[in-house]
């Protein structure tokens, strides 16, 4: 299985297959999540909360594969054989994504666990708010990530 990760991508980049797996499904995460904001706007709650569960634990599973699949290779240095952009400015792009990322993963996890204690507070909504805006921003900053280290 870890050697199908090695494979080339099907973007026709220099990524491998597994970072362009990764990247599609991260692409599609902020339309996901506001279509299930949207539940909620409907008042569909159940499912409003049943499909933000399913998407942070397959958010966390794509996430894990990643991680795996980055060791697997030989990581950030591997990644930057092939770039044309000087290590340093790479690495402080890698950075700040990585900043977004987790900072998205903290908000979307305790929006998650507080949920209804938020919405007593009438908080929830605006948790809901900040964490698409996280996904957004990983989505994003994941992509110049992308660019730099398999496109340029």
């Amino acid at each position: 299985m870890l050697e199908l990760m090695n494979l080339p991508g099907f973007f026709g980049t220099r990524a491998p297959l597994f970072m362009d797996i990764v990247s599609l499904i991260v692409a599609a995460l902020p339309f996901l999540m506001l279509g299930i904001i949207f539940l909620a706007r409907m008042k569909n709650y159940k499912l409003h909360a049943l499909l933000q569960a399913v998407l942070y634990v397959v958010s966390v599973l794509v996430l894990t594969f990643f991680e795996i699949g980055v060791r697997f290779v030989g990581g950030f240095k591997s990644f930057m054989e092939g770039s044309g952009v000087g290590h340093d400015y790479a690495f402080i792009v890698l950075i700040f994504h990585i900043m977004v990322s987790v900072m998205t993963l903290i908000i979307w996890t305790t929006t998650l666990l507080m949920a209804k204690k938020q919405l007593q507070l009438n908080k929830h909504k605006r948790a809901g708010w900040l964490t698409f805006i996280g996904v957004t921003m990983t989505m994003l900053t994941g992509g110049w990530v992308y660019f730099l280290l398999f496109v340029y």
